[in-house]
C-alpha cells in the first residue's frame, strides 16, 4: 500500500515530519515522471490515454462518457491535487491572511521583490546561472513558508515542519548562489552584505520556528 493510500485510509492517525517529508518526496516524483511524460508524449495524439497508462491512472481509461479526452488534464490536476488534500472543507478553511501577515513570510516575500530589483539594476541575467539560481530558490523558499504557515489544522504539526525544512533547504541553496553571484558579478560589499543579512534572516527564522513546532509535537506526542 503506498502512502498516500495509507493516509487516505487512516486519516484519524497523525503523521510526524518524516512521514509527511516520504509522502512529499512520493508526490515530488509523481510530479516529475507527470511532466516527463507530458514533454515526451506532447505531440502524440494518444497522449492522454498513454499519460494515463503511464502514471497508474486506470479508472480515467475507464471512463465511458464520450468527451473524457477533452477534460483528462482537468482530471489529471484535480487528481494530483488531492493527494495532499482529504477533506475538501479542509481546503476551504485555509486563511491566505494566516501567512501573508506571518513575519516570516513578509521577510521572504520582501527579498524576492528585492532580488528582482537587484538584477533589474545589474542588468539582464536570464541567462546567469548563479542569478537564476538565487531567484529560483529565493521563490521556492517563500513558496514553501506559504505552504507551511497557511494551515489552520493544528493537528498537522509534521506536515508544517515537513515544509518548513524544504523551505530551510531553499533558502540554503539561495545563500550558495549569492556567495557565487558575488565572485561572479563583483556585487558591491553593501549590496552583498543586505543580501546576506536578509537570507541569514530569514534562515535563522525558518530554524527558531521549527524548533518552536518541534517542542510543541514533544508536548503533544512525547516524542
Amino acid at each position: 500500500m503506498s502512502d498516500d493510500e495509507e493516509h487516505q485510509q487512516q486519516p484519524e492517525r497523525v503523521w510526524d515530519e518524516y512521514e509527511w517529508e516520504r509522502f512529499l518526496q512520493q508526490q515530488d516524483r509523481k510530479t516529475e515522471r507527470y511532466m516527463e511524460l507530458l514533454e515526451k508524449y506532447m505531440d502524440d495524439p494518444n497522449r492522454d490515454q498513454i499519460i494515463a497508462q503511464e502514471m497508474g491512472w486506470h479508472h480515467l481509461l475507464d471512463e465511458t462518457e464520450p468527451d473524457w479526452l477533452s477534460n483528462l488534464n482537468e482530471r489529471i490536476e484535480g487528481e494530483m491535487d488531492d493527494m495532499l488534500v482529504e477533506d475538501e472543507d479542509d481546503t476551504e478553511s485555509l486563511s491566505a491572511e494566516s501567512f501573508e501577515m506571518h513575519p516570516l513570510y513578509q521577510a521572504s516575500f520582501a527579498l524576492t521583490v528585492w532580488i528582482d530589483q537587484l538584477f533589474d539594476e545589474l542588468g539582464d541575467l536570464q541567462n546567469h546561472p548563479s542569478a537564476v539560481k538565487l531567484a529560483t530558490q529565493s521563490a521556492i523558499a517563500s513558496a514553501k513558508l506559504a505552504a507551511a504557515l497557511s494551515d489552520d489544522d493544528v493537528d498537522e504539526i509534521g506536515m508544517t515542519i515537513a515544509y518548513l525544512k524544504r523551505a530551510l533547504k531553499a533558502i540554503s541553496n539561495a545563500m550558495e548562489a549569492g556567495v557565487q553571484l558575488k565572485k561572479e558579478l563583483n556585487l558591491t560589499p553593501e549590496r552583498f552584505a543586505t543580501l546576506n543579512h536578509r537570507l541569514f534572516q530569514i534562515r535563522d527564522g525558518i530554524i527558531t520556528l521549527m524548533g518552536e513546532f518541534r517542542a510543541e509535537w514533544r508536548r503533544r506526542y512525547g516524542a
